[in-house]
């Protein structure tokens, strides 16, 4: 668990650093509310621990700002003054909790862990593998329910190896994923560590090899099928027999009582109803508040926690509000939806889930996206009959809690109903997860996201919701046999059969599916029918060989940034440099030592999806890269072209920016280009795209908007800006001007090149008239010109 920790006092942030750090949390520190608000917009956090009193932005404008911007972290309030007045204050600001310096530590750690636990819907699972049980909201790591002592780094070790069950990991990577960049040691340290790991794990109970070590590559946590078989068939200890028993009685109990609960969902529907018409009455309103009440201390009985906890959210809503408002009307349908799917799964006939992605009965888990509730439904009938597990959701954000906690094998998802930029975001970071999920684009208009389909779903064509079910399951199950459940897959293009056996068999272990080819005349036709995350090349080979087949690989826009490794018997440092030069990521001689092999491809595979996440943020301004926005934009207008909508594209330009580098210096002008970027994104509408285009400019697509909209929200945002004087860290404001065009699809061009020459062109326009200055393709608007940047 990640834990910012906002405060100035050097003391008081060391000892609340130190506090934190002994409980098994990540920490960060930051000194005043502004640079904390900076971080929480770049990285994740499950907790923010901050002080009221702050330099440039205080804590309570900190709580402001963040529930403003939609985060739900939770945020406690640390400070010294203590009255009512000032309490309501903080907690009025959208801080969870306050507490009044000078604070007892072990006070202080409890009311953590407790708005730890309450803390945001998307809750990690308890990760289990065979007796050994990690519960990240605790940071505590059991074996068959005794508690291991563990320090931060070999907590840090469990975490990593539960959470990649089917990896193995060298020490080299262990370092990256454990250590920071500053306090990184030799391989040493982790081979103490797995050491003295494995003594507190056989201290418990566990087998001595629970944590595995693989000869030449790393470690790894042993195989379930292995551990089972090792334990033999010997009795289990009466505890154990009793404990099945009671879980035996329990499920007897859920069974009996599925009509009563039933009924209550049913309720809770019909309230949902209600709000949604706006007519819920005291009568229903007050069935409802008690039916849920019900749910929430029953239903963690039978092991559903998230549903006890989804009805105490429903009851809480009901009972502290009157009337709810259109906010709350929206959150009470949701809890509902999802209480109703936490049950609906739970009614199911149980199946034996593991921590691996399929389970140990071959049972695939596939996550159906859609707003149609008819369409949902009308597969589970279905989905039951082909032996598969099925999760349903009707928006991405529900969608996404369900991805964390069940671990999909594969996607089904319908884009209409939701957001295009949202769909479009979801799915390319579903590409970059460290496993990635097939996805198979499901829908009505097949011709509007033929694109779409094409782009994330490993060019496969779409799913027509027109052909019969019965179809639309064997595509799914096609898919899911192909590649379902692999960690990557390689393609080796090598005329040595011998070679591409052995290199199947070597990976085959670390879920790694080879596809081996000796003709390199079937390359391309292989390449795009099965399209792999990894190519491996022998150097000679009969009518093309290896560096020129790189070079055309690396020549062409689809596949420039595949990761290329060489198997070759050369090892002359002229055939070394042509490898390289032709755009090889990594070279391997032969005859092929495995663990060397498994470990530069996991190594490179692992570097290679990092490469891909960083690139569609840019890193200054933390917004999307350029190249991420282009691919967006593209997409969306191709989509466009089937279904009309306006859409405007903007080009803001940030004036005088090098003059301001000139004067105080990059890093000034740095921190003004992340400012300028966050205030574009609090103003930003859900659909925009912003991202940075470089430089000083930002490019912003404003879905939805027609000219004359567009135009009024750029003036609107400007003037927002030109009255915003911008903090630099001695003290100093600088208030900055901004320059813009606006240009308008389809009325300007639908071509998304096009759109923006010309928006250059008006942009060329806009500087000529002036500072601070907007001008929109054929026509103009002046915006008041900030024509000095001033000290505050």
């Amino acid at each position: 668990m990640r834990i910012l920790v906002v405060e100035d006092d050097e003391l008081v942030a060391e000892a609340l650093q130190t506090l934190l750090v002994d409980l098994n949390y990540a920490v960060e520190l930051a000194t005043d509310g502004q640079t904390a608000a900076e971080l929480v917009e770049a990285f994740e956090y499950d907790l923010i621990l901050s002080d009221v009193m702050l330099p440039r932005l205080d804590g309570v404008g900190l709580c402001q700002q963040l529930r403003s911007q939609g985060y739900q972290i939770p945020i406690l309030l640390l400070t010294g003054k203590d009255s009512s007045h000032d309490r309501a204050i903080g907690l009025d600001a959208g801080a969870d909790d306050y507490v009044v310096k000078p604070f007892d530590p072990e006070e202080l750690a409890a009311r953590v862990r407790a708005l730890l636990r309450r803390g945001e819907a998307i809750k990690p699972p308890i990760l289990k593998w065979e007796n050994l049980q990690l519960d990240p909201r605790a940071c505590e790591v059991k074996y068959q329910d005794v508690l291991l002592k563990l320090t931060p780094k070999e907590y840090a070790l469990v975490e990593l190896l539960m959470r990649n069950t089917r990896r193995v990991f060298s020490c080299g990577m262990i370092l990256e994923h454990v250590w920071t960049y500053e306090d990184t040691p030799g391989e040493e340290a982790v081979r103490t560590h797995i050491k003295g790991l494995r003594q507190k794990l056989k201290k418990s109970g566990a087998p001595t090899d629970l944590i595995e070590t693989v000869y030449g590559i790393g470690y790894r946590l042993k195989p379930l099928s292995e551990l089972h078989n090792n334990q033999g068939t010997s009795a289990q200890p009466p505890e154990v027999k009793i404990k099945q028993q009671t879980m035996n009685a329990i499920a007897d109990i859920w069974i009996k009582f599925q009509p009563r609960i039933q009924e209550q969902i049913n309720l809770l529907n019909q309230a949902a109803a209600a709000v949604t018409e706006g007519c819920l009455n005291d009568e229903l309103k007050q069935s409802a508040q008690q039916e849920a009440h019900t749910l929430a201390g029953g239903l963690g009985t039978f092991g559903l926690s998230k549903g006890s906890q989804l009805a105490r959210e429903i009851e809480h809503l009901l009972r502290s509000h009157s009337t709810l408002d259109s906010e709350q009307s929206l959150q009470f349908q949701q809890d509902v939806e999802a209480l109703r799917r936490e049950i609906n799964y739970a009614s199911q006939p149980a199946t034996q889930v593991t921590s691996d992605r399929q389970d140990e009965l071959g049972q695939w888990v596939v996550l159906v996206i859609d707003a149609d509730t008819l369409s949902r439904d009308a597969l589970a009938t279905e989905a039951r009959q082909h032996q598969i597990r099925y999760l349903t959701a009707e928006s991405i954000d529900l969608a996404r809690d369900l991805i964390q906690e069940q671990s999909p094998h594969l996607i089904l998802f319908d884009p209409a109903g939701q957001s295009p930029i949202q769909s479009l975001t979801f799915l390319e970071a579903l590409l970059y997860l460290p496993l990635a999920i097939p996805v198979l684009i499901w829908t009505a208009d097949e011709e509007r996201y033929q694109e779409m389909a094409k782009t994330y779903s490993s060019g496969q064509q779409p799913i027509s919701k027109s052909i019969p079910l019965q179809q639309v399951w064997d595509r799914v199950e096609h898919t899911l046999q192909s590649k379902g459940g692999k960690e990557a897959r390689i393609l080796i293009v090598d005329d040595d059969p011998q070679i591409l056996e052995t290199v199947a068999a070597l990976c085959k272990p670390w879920g790694l599916e080879v596809i081996g080819l000796d003709e390199p005349t079937q390359f391309w036709e292989t390449l795009t029918n099965s399209p792999p995350d990894l190519l491996l090349l022998d150097v000679e080979m009969p009518q093309i060989g290896g560096i020129d087949l790189c070079r055309v690989v690396r020549n062409d826009i689809q596949w420039e940034q595949l990761p290329i490794i060489f198997l070759t018997a050369h090892t002359e440092a002229d055939v070394v440099n042509q490898v390289y030069a032709a755009g090889a990521d990594d070279f391997i001689s032969k005859p092929i030592v495995g663990p060397e092999l498994v470990v530069r491809i996991l190594n490179r595979l692992e570097r290679t999806r990092l490469q891909r996440r960083l690139s569609t943020i840019d890193p200054l301004a933390r917004v999307l890269s350029r190249h991420e926005t282009t691919h967006a934009l593209e997409l969306l207008l191709s989509e466009m072209a089937h279904q009309p909508r306006n859409m405007c594209l903007v080009i803001l330009e940030i004036e005088r920016l090098q003059q301001i580098n000139d004067c105080f210096g990059y890093a000034v002008g740095d921190s003004i280009l992340r400012q300028f970027a966050q205030a574009l994104l609090g103003l930003a509408s859900a659909e925009d795209v912003i991202a940075r285009r470089g430089g000083n400019q930002f490019l912003v697509g404003l879905l939805g908007a027609t000219k004359n909209e567009g135009g009024q929200r750029v003036q609107d945002f400007l003037n927002v800006v030109h009255k915003t004087p911008y903090s630099i860290p001695d003290g100093t404001n600088i208030q900055i001007t901004c320059s813009a065009s606006l240009v308008h699809c389809p009325e300007d061009s639908q071509d998304f090149q096009d759109l923006c020459i010309l928006a250059e062109e008006t942009l060329t326009e806009a500087r000529a008239l002036g500072w601070g200055q907007v001008r929109i393709a054929n026509q103009s608007l002046s915006l008041p010109a900030k024509l000095h940047a001033e000290k505050g």
